[in-house]
């Protein structure tokens, strides 16, 4: 048996499969960290560049506890190799995209690990326009 759908709800349905579809589309075709990039530029307001991030990234920073550090002291130099964490020893898997397919795919985890690492080397989180400096200096390799 069939029943009446109303014209509001048909709106609904409607919404709901054009917002699926352009989300799906303005996605198609970009990389993972372009897509992250689009995320901490929604409006294109800002322009990231990759010279800026290399700085951010190669900074020395001195933390509270008076030791050394810099996104290379985990992340090493060479980001299509593994690293390994300061503090812990965890082993952390390559951060070059061509190395390793999975970094940046998912959107939680980047805003997770931007928050933490922002914090432990630079003693505070980092600014959208360091996060987007940073995807475009990380997006060369």
């Amino acid at each position: 048996m069939l029943k009446h759908v109303t014209t509001s709800t048909f709106r609904h349905a409607t919404l709901l499969l054009l917002t699926l579809l352009l989300g799906v589309g303005s996605a198609y075709g970009q990389t993972p960290i372009q897509q992250r990039m689009a995320f901490y530029n929604p409006d294109g307001q800002l322009t990231f560049s990759a010279e800026r991030g290399e700085t951010l990234w190669k900074k020395t920073n001195i933390a509270e506890d008076g030791k050394v550090r810099r996104c290379t002291t985990c992340h090493g130099d060479d980001l299509s190799k593994s690293g390994k964490h300061a503090k812990t020893g965890k082993v952390i898997d390559p951060l070059a995209p061509s190395a390793n397919a999975k970094r940046f795919t998912k959107l939680k985890k980047v805003k997770k690990w931007f928050k933490r690492n922002c914090k432990w080397t630079f003693g505070r989180e980092c600014t959208t326009q360091e996060k987007g400096d940073l995807l475009m200096y990380l997006s060369q390799f």
